[in-house]
């Protein structure tokens, strides 16, 4: 009796020695996705990016409107990202301005500014699945490059090839259960840590928007994607933006992120 209380006490020890390992594994498993995932979102390093890009909107029936944006970013004093996109055409969206405000572990803070209503908007976090000025993203999407890692956990699905590239293929599952997306998967090449493709998942898993980043190209030493498309499935619209300008490092002044320069267009 004493030998088979051994032999038990010895079988739920490696039991529970294996159930350790394989966590420890899984654990390894999200840091190593969480690192692949800062790394990507980190890979540029830059004080300044400032780009002028158009923007085609293609809708269900096939027509399309094209707009012409800016989009200027900058770290703040607590290494927050801070970003600001300007339309200049047509003049329809002429003037309308949209700041936001990275606050690591939290939501972003967002405002926008439509000239026919003459003020200031603050966006709330409940808002952040609606349309960003008619286009396939919507506010959240459009924050996402500035999204914290701390707000979703990762982990590594599996690689594979995407488009000639080897790839990571991660899946992020945020933490919030009231964000609009119930999971994300990207593809991250393993070479440059350049985001390749992004899917999102609405909350019954099934994948409503696919987001494509290509034209990689060489920017003052660093590479770039220079045209973003974001497909949404059901509807059959997409939005393509195209970058025509792009400079990093170029001084911008404190001013343009503020309510202010959002109302007016001039940094003070």
């Amino acid at each position: 009796m004493k030998k088979n209380v051994t032999m038990l006490t010895l079988f739920l020890g490696m039991a529970l020695m294996l159930h350790a390992q394989d966590a420890g594994s899984q654990d390894a498993g999200r840091q190593d996705a969480l690192s692949i995932v800062q790394a990507s979102r980190n890979r540029i390093n830059a004080l300044t990016t400032s780009t002028r890009s158009r923007m085609v909107i293609t809708a269900k029936d096939g027509s399309t409107s094209e707009r012409l944006i800016d989009q200027y970013s900058k770290d703040g004093p607590s290494k927050n990202k801070r970003a600001v996109i300007v339309f200049q055409q047509p003049a329809t969206v002429a003037g309308s301005r949209f700041l936001t405000i990275e606050n690591p572990g939290k939501n972003d803070d967002r405002w926008i500014y439509l000239p026919s209503l003459g003020k200031v908007r603050r966006i709330a976090a409940s808002e952040g699945s609606a349309s960003f000025m008619g286009t396939d993203f919507s506010y959240d999407d459009i924050s996402s490059t500035s999204r914290s890692t701390d707000l979703d956990t990762h982990s590594l699905l599996k690689e594979e090839i995407l488009n000639g590239y080897a790839c990571y293929v991660i899946q992020s599952v945020p933490k919030d259960l009231g964000y609009q997306y119930s999971k994300m998967i990207q593809w991250i090449d393993k070479d440059s840590k350049a985001a390749l493709k992004l899917e999102l998942y609405d909350k019954r898993s099934t994948l409503v928007k696919v987001a494509e980043f290509s034209g990689l190209k060489d920017v003052q030493g660093r590479l770039t994607p220079m045209a973003t498309k974001m497909t949404t499935l059901a509807e059959g619209t997409s939005t393509i933006i195209t970058i025509d300008i792009i400079k990093y490092d170029d001084p911008i002044p404190e001013g343009v992120f503020t309510t202010v320069y959002l109302e007016t267009g001039r940094p003070r």
